[in-house]
């Protein structure tokens, strides 16, 4: 029977032998209620059956704990197995719904397009070589077939090896790039593949969203499924941003190599490919050193991926490092400026391909940039003469050549076409044109000496008279006091009309003092008003636009300059070739001399030696050439006759290298033809405005009077002041005459003829 304790609870009795479970629980359940409490008196024998029955309870226990303890780590596993299966369908279905809601707001899938290229401008040369593009991209879109196979080819291999057996996104790129991302704690890989990159790139901006995110997934399938795997090659080649403003790999070839992405090698491919990962950063413009270092690192993935082996891989290394200028580089930049500055003018604005025809012979070109920095390199430093221009035209405007400044990588600005300065004596010539017009010859005779204008009184470069001269040999010297007289006779604002129809377009004052060319011009337009003398009288409007075509070859403009009018009677044309030749041979442009070629030109210096310019011809081209500083700044003592006339003479003997030599236009004796109204009476060509063109003071015997020199030199013109000095005039003096007075310097001291 069961025994009762002190409390009356109800004990059951304990056997030896095997027990079930349920009697060890219920034992154990009556241990752990009676525990604290003592065993009754007298039952010692009872009291071991019961030790020894708890003692097998506890073994009982434990095996049961052990049990259950297994039990309890498979159903952890199971409990975690369920709720990853739970959650990854919940998961499942939240980017379900995250990709309906996202791809919701995209337009319909039917109405997804690849949007337009921006349009590219192509700029050619004569001989059809490409000059430059411009445009958003910077360069033509090539197809994969006319690219180096060295381009697609290292870009797969760096930045998406498995392009072609994925559906768009890679998984396993995506995981790697996950792990490596984690494990350095940074953005280190990215899992972008290139079809999702091109998505982006076509389609999304920039930013960091799970919207984006979702969007580039969903072009990328789009894309996979609507174009061939070289198709999206091809598309992204043409449109990845490879920095310095280079968009596709064709601009960037030309941008960092100067070539076409049709010639790019190896090195440079690789280049190209590691710029995508930073290409702001990478670019050879601004860290040469971190641009190469991701080239090799690229090499290194090729080889791994079997494009390339070890030996190519060496001849890479081995080759120059690529050293790319912080911009475009090469004076046909210039020229590529300035085509697209006239080209809105020409046809409104771009909106889509168009090649250029221009008139550059990219031989002259190369061999004017060439002289320009040569002699810049030589001399310029010692002479303080930092920049340069250069233009050449032939006989019907087309420009040829055209340098705008020492280089291009260093300053954009144009100083050929768009700086405009004084030419000092090199507008000399529109003032005798103007003087044959009246009837005066090249053997007309004139006094040098001293001459008043009003309150100017002009000077010869050199302070010295020489008498009675031919204007001839006035031209040939550059004498600024016959200059002033002839200006006199034929009257400033004739001169000015001379030389609008000849070509000069800037607006210029009709002042005495134009005679000594202070009205300011820019370089192409003074050279392109002295191809009339070249081409036997007629305008040579300058342009650089020869055709404008559509890329499918349909054209838009196509220019008219074939059939240009006459602006100078021929035998002016003659007399005027007649005395620029003796500024070569006897005059102020003896280093412009070409061996073998007939040749005129005239030199030209401006106030303070600021700008120096010679201007010159042969029957084959028209070459102007100014030296000088954007600032202004005096060069010592560079005259138009010193750097200008030695680079115009090596330049010129570059360009007619091979051509067999011709006389000028009229140089063998043209007698002088005057159409009736062209040898127009001077008197009526002195009339004008007088505050234009004030009267020179006359003496009491009705002589023109000199004046004496002030005490503060100077005045606008560099000339004298009657209203100034020692009580204005000194004794009557007839023009020509010399008054004795001690000259002093003034700042037309240095305007010269050469």
């Amino acid at each position: 029977m069961a025994a009762r304790g002190r409390s009356g609870e109800r004990i059951e009795p304990s056997f030896g032998g095997d027990e079930n479970d349920d009697d060890d629980f219920r034992v154990e359940a009556s241990d752990r209620v009676t525990a604290s409490r003592k065993a009754p008196r007298g039952k010692s024998s009872g009291s071991g059956k019961k030790g020894n029955g708890k003692k097998k309870a506890a073994g009982k226990r434990g095996s049961a704990r052990r049990g259950s303890g297994g039990g309890g780590f498979i159903g952890l596993v199971r409990t975690l197995f369920y709720w990853c299966i739970v959650l990854g369908i919940w998961g499942a279905m939240g980017v379900g719904g995250l990709v309906l809601y996202y791809g919701a707001r995209m337009p319909s899938a039917g109405s997804w397009s690849i949007p337009e290229r921006p349009p590219n401008v192509k700029i050619l040369a004569v001989s059809g070589d490409v000059i430059a593009n411009r445009g958003t991209t910077g360069g033509e879109a090539l197809s994969l077939e006319n690219m180096s196979p060295y381009i697609p080819q290292a870009v797969i291999a760096i930045e998406d090896r498995r392009f072609y057996s994925h559906f768009g996104i890679d998984p396993l790129g995506l995981a790697r790039a996950m792990v490596t991302n984690l494990t350095t704690g940074r953005m280190v890989q990215g899992g972008s593949t290139l079809t999702q990159q091109l998505a982006k790139n076509l389609f999304l901006s920039p930013e960091r969203t799970l919207e984006r995110k979702v969007q580039e997934v969903l072009l990328a399938f789009w894309l996979e499924q609507k174009y061939s795997k070289d198709q999206i090659l091809a598309m992204y080649l043409n449109r990845v941003f490879f920095g310095s403003n280079a968009y596709g790999v064709e601009a960037a070839s030309r941008r960092y190599f100067n070539k076409s992405a049709r010639d790019v090698n190896l090195g440079e491919a690789a280049l190209l490919a590691g710029l995508l990962k930073a290409p702001s950063r990478l670019s050879p413009a601004r860290d040469p050193q971190a641009a190469e270092e991701r080239a090799q690192v690229v090499l290194g993935a090729m080889r791994d991926e079997g494009y390339v082996t070890d030996s190519e891989i060496k001849t890479a290394m081995s080759q120059t490092p690529t050293k790319a200028k912080s911009y475009w580089s090469g004076a046909e930049h210039y020229v590529a400026d300035m085509v697209m500055d006239q080209l809105p003018g020409m046809i409104g604005e771009v909106k889509e391909d168009l090649v250029i025809d221009t008139t550059i012979d990219l031989n002259l070109e190369k061999k004017a940039e060439e002289v320009i920095a040569a002699t810049l390199d030589t001399d310029g430093k010692k002479l303080d003469a930092s920049q340069a221009a250069l233009v050449s035209i032939d006989g019907t405007g087309a420009i040829r050549a055209l340098v705008g400044g020492k280089d291009y990588a260093e300053s954009q600005f144009d100083r050929a076409s768009k700086a405009k300065r004084q030419p000092g004596s090199a507008f000399k010539p529109f003032v005798y044109a103007a003087a044959l017009e009246i009837g005066r010859t090249p053997m007309s005779i004139r006094n040098d000496g001293p001459v008043r204008i009003g309150n100017w009184t002009p000077e010869n470069y050199d302070q010295k008279y020489r008498g009675e001269v031919t204007i001839a040999d006035a031209l040939a010297n550059s004498l600024n006091t016959i200059a002033a007289q002839l200006v006199m006779e034929v009257g400033p604002q004739n001169v000015v009309k001379v030389a609008h129809r000849l070509g000069i377009d800037s607006e210029m004052q009709a002042n005495a003092s134009i005679a000594l060319g202070t009205s300011e011009v820019s370089l192409v337009e003074l050279t392109s008003a002295y191809a009339p003398f070249m081409n036997g009288g007629f305008k040579a409007t300058p342009h650089v636009i020869r055709r404008i075509s559509k890329a499918d070859g349909t054209v838009l403009y196509e220019n008219t300059y074939d059939n240009p009018p006459r602006v100078l009677d021929p035998a002016i044309v003659s007399e005027m070739n007649q005395m620029m030749v003796r500024v070569l041979t006897k005059g102020t442009g003896k280093k412009a001399q070409l061996k073998g070629w007939e040749a005129a030109g005239k030199t030209g210096t401006t106030q303070s030696f600021r700008d120096a310019l010679f201007v010159g011809y042969t029957s084959n081209l028209t070459t102007g050439v100014w030296f000088g500083n954007d600032d202004g700044k005096s060069m010592k003592k560079v005259t138009g006759g010193g750097l200008p006339a030695k680079a115009w003479h090596d330049f010129m003997m570059a360009a007619h290298e091979g051509l067999s030599p011709s006389p000028l236009f009229g140089t063998t004796g043209v007698q002088p033809v005057f159409d009736e109204g062209v040898n127009t009476p001077a008197g009526d060509l002195l009339s004008g405005d007088p505050e234009a063109f004030p009267e020179a003071p006359v003496s009491a015997n009705g002589a023109v009077a000199v004046g004496q020199r002030p005490v503060d030199q100077g005045g606008e013109w560099g000339g004298q002041s009657a209203d100034q000095g020692n009580g204005g005039l000194v004794p009557p003096a007839d023009v020509g005459q010399t008054t004795g007075a001690t000259r002093r310097t003034t700042l037309f001291d240095i305007l010269t003829g050469g």
